[in-house]
């Protein structure tokens, strides 16, 4: 949803519900241990994957992703490319970085990529 907000405190981030089962929290907890990369399929899963560090397997987040946040979990996310002012870019630009973010916008833009939920997808690296 868009950001209505300048001061981004003021945002009402929407819930989400998740559920990591015991097996799925397993495989995270042995990839964190061996230091292996844990790709996020989408920003839902990680929204999810970040909550679950703090918030336990299940439960409701609000978690609002911008600049200067910490991943603890994720180390690399597929997802497409969001609409301007909106907290998923917002999330994009936290995780891979806002002048990394900036140049791949750019360079989808002049290669006609097709944006939003039915588009095309991009594989970024935690910056």
């Amino acid at each position: 949803s868009p950001v209505r907000h300048e001061d981004l405190s003021k945002h009402q981030m929407h819930f989400e519900q998740y559920f990591i089962s015991p097996k799925t929290r397993a495989a995270i907890d042995l990839a964190l241990a061996q230091k292996r990369r844990i790709v996020a399929v989408g920003t839902t899963s990680l929204r999810a994957l970040e909550s679950a560090f703090t918030m336990g397997d299940q439960a409701d987040t609000n978690l609002f992703i911008t600049p200067g946040y910490q991943f603890q979990v994720v180390d690399a996310l597929i997802t497409n490319f969001h609409l301007p002012k909106s907290t998923l870019l917002m999330l994009v630009s936290a995780f891979a970085g806002t002048s990394t973010i900036q140049k791949v916008y750019q360079h989808a833009i002049a290669q006609q990529y097709r944006f939003f939920s039915y588009g095309d997808a991009m594989f970024l690296r935690k910056s």
